[in-house]
């Protein structure tokens, strides 16, 4: 049975999290990465790692959640 996605969104943990993929971002884009390319593989990466530790049910759960967020704007930088 899998179990529903949890997401920790203020621990040190998750601000190191988000300092190492902004990090490697940086470098994918200065190699000539783009960013767009980079994007496809941190959404696959993230959703991968996902499924092996709630199962797919619990990630595609959360995947329909984030489509009204995106619509939303949630995800949206510039306004």
């Amino acid at each position: 049975m899998a179990t529903q996605v949890q997401l920790v969104d203020d621990s040190d943990e998750s601000m190191r999290a988000l300092s190492l993929i902004l990090a490697a971002w940086d470098e994918g884009e200065e190699t000539g990465v783009a960013p767009e390319a980079m994007a496809y593989a941190a959404l696959f990466t993230a959703l991968s790692d996902l499924v092996d530790i709630y199962g797919e049910d619990a990630v595609a759960s959360l995947a329909r959640g984030l489509e009204r967020r995106v619509r939303l704007g949630e995800f949206t930088m510039i306004q």
